[in-house]
């Protein structure tokens, strides 16, 4: 089965109103990861929402784990 073609650019295309997500985690009392978890499946602009904080989570474990990021004069706090 062939790969899919990586769409360049999708990320600044896509519509983030910054925040919401988090906000709507912290009423509910959980993380962001665990409420993403539980709302991944949900219909509408909810479910799409956890999707996308689940790609930010993966994105962020995969460029922690690149030894060049790890560099002293990279600018990472971590």
């Amino acid at each position: 089965m062939a790969d899919k073609p990586k769409r360049k650019g999708w990320i600044q295309k896509a519509d983030i109103k910054e925040g919401a997500f988090t906000k709507k985690a912290k009423a509910a009392g959980k993380s962001v990861q665990a409420y993403a978890r539980e709302k991944r499946d949900a219909p509408g602009k909810l479910g799409k929402q956890a999707r996308l904080a689940e790609t930010f989570e993966s994105m962020s474990k995969k460029r922690k784990g690149n030894p060049l990021h790890d560099h002293p004069r990279s600018g990472s706090k971590g």
